[in-house]
């Protein structure tokens, strides 16, 4: 990618942003949301997480000659979680300071890409998780239960500060997210956003929380499997809240100095 900063490079690091977008058979819409990302200046890094045929030559078409865009090819499908993992260590390799994730599939609003950068920029060392404003079109199933998924997260945390830890549209300090997958891997599928925002809290990374426009597109393509899927995350919110005992009285004492008690 062209003009990206090198591995070594501690000033060109202090803000150097790029995009990880993971991939598993949206061949119909992850032209868009590429080339909105490239647009707003971000390099884009597009993980194939073992896409079929058809979507492999669609990605192969779309990088040829940019270089804006880079191509990293898993060679099974992993889950979206081994897809970002793999992204977020490439991006660190190559030299960048954060990582904006965003999904493949046109939920998420690339025109809100300038704000997530603005917050990242006056917060270089906080996450910026989306937090989602939805219109009709979201399945009132999957909005209900992330109520659910809210209050286990804010068990875990002993804090409101994370107003949405599954959205898929946030921005994270690579320094502390590398560091984080390096002492003990994230989870490798659907709950990977929910574990990471709150493994990423624990290590004491500040949250911003940025509203943003989802929407579930008429025939979007989902993987989330209803029972599999709810299994992980139920054993995510078990191990997440016997992880937070042992880390309680820091928790707590780190809420009383911000004076959010």
């Amino acid at each position: 990618m062209a003009g990206r900063p090198g591995p070594h490079d501690t000033a060109a690091r202090s803000f150097a942003p790029c995009a990880v977008v993971p991939i598993y058979n949206h061949g119909r819409t992850i032209a868009a949301t590429a080339n909105a990302l490239a647009g707003h200046g971000l390099p884009v890094l597009i993980v194939d997480d073992g896409s079929d045929a058809a979507t492999r030559a669609i990605l192969d078409a779309l990088v040829v000659g940019r270089d804006d865009l880079r191509l990293i090819r898993l060679p099974t499908n992993g889950g979206k979680g081994a897809a970002l993992s793999a992204g977020f260590l490439a991006a660190h390799e190559a030299g960048y300071s954060h990582v904006l994730q965003i999904d493949a599939d046109g939920q998420h609003d690339t025109a809100d890409v300038p704000r997530f950068l603005a917050q990242a920029k006056n917060s270089p060392d906080a996450m910026v998780c989306g937090r989602p404003i939805y219109d009709d079109s979201v399945p009132r199933a999957r909005l209900y239960g992330r109520y659910l998924t809210h209050a286990c997260v804010w068990a875990e945390t002993l804090s409101f500060d994370i107003q949405d830890s599954m959205c898929g549209y946030r921005l994270y300090p690579l320094d502390a997210t590398r560091a984080e997958i390096a002492r003990k891997p994230l989870p490798t599928r659907m709950d990977f956003d929910t574990e990471i925002a709150v493994r990423l809290f624990w290590r004491g990374v500040p949250v911003r929380n940025l509203p943003t426009r989802v929407i579930y597109p008429e025939n979007g393509l989902s993987h989330f499997r209803m029972w599999r899927d709810n299994a992980r995350i139920t054993a995510m919110h078990t191990r997440l809240l016997l992880g937070m005992l042992p880390r309680a009285p820091r928790l707590l004492l780190r809420k009383f100095k911000s004076g959010t008690h």
